[in-house]
């Protein structure tokens, strides 16, 4: 995909494949890492994940996850994906993000969302893009803010689904197709 820069690093990214275990290991297998979201996943999920992340890349038109790639190296620095969810009664393409603690505070997330949001307008199957942070994880939400998605309000979910764990996250939306007179990037709560 076309390369976006932060203001040092080049950042692309590339479809998840098989050969991409290690990377989701060092992301939702890490406790650092998923602090906000529960804690790390089993072996056992992040094989499942490992499976569904691969699956999902096979058709961008449903959703994908890619691998974050940096500098000249294309050195692999975390995911960032889009998949489709039912939200409020209907169809939206939701993100998410994690990038690994020693790419983290460069940009590189935002730049690598920035693509995705790119690719997702393209195919303008839906109209919103949503992203659900937790409350707490501050740098998660400033992302969304430097993107223009706008915060609808805080809410309540079960992460991850079927565990009876819940978390406190904010809703963020970004209107991929905003008319002229519209403002997408006015924040409510």
């Amino acid at each position: 995909m076309k390369e976006s820069m932060t203001e040092r690093i080049a950042v692309t990214v590339r479809p998840y494949s098989d050969g991409d275990l290690a990377v989701l290991e060092r992301t939702l297998g890490d406790p650092r890492m998923m602090t906000h979201l529960g804690g790390p996943e089993s072996a056992e999920k992040l094989r499942d994940r490992h499976r569904k992340f691969s699956a999902l890349s096979a058709d961008p038109t449903s959703g994908c996850v890619f691998v974050i790639l940096v500098g000249n190296r294309e050195v692999a620095a975390g995911t960032v994906g889009y998949w489709e969810k039912e939200w409020d009664g209907q169809k939206v393409w939701e993100t998410g993000w994690s990038v690994l603690p020693e790419f983290q505070g460069q940009g590189i997330a935002t730049a690598a969302t920035a693509l995705v949001i790119r690719l997702v307008a393209k195919l303008r199957s839906y109209r919103y893009l949503m992203a659900f942070p937790s409350v707490r994880n501050d740098p998660s939400n400033a992302i969304c803010r430097k993107l223009g998605f706008a915060l609808l309000r805080e809410s309540e979910f079960e992460y991850p689904p079927g565990s009876s764990s819940f978390l406190r996250c904010n809703i963020w939306r970004l209107d991929l197709f905003p008319s002229p007179t519209e403002d997408s990037t006015s924040e409510q709560l």
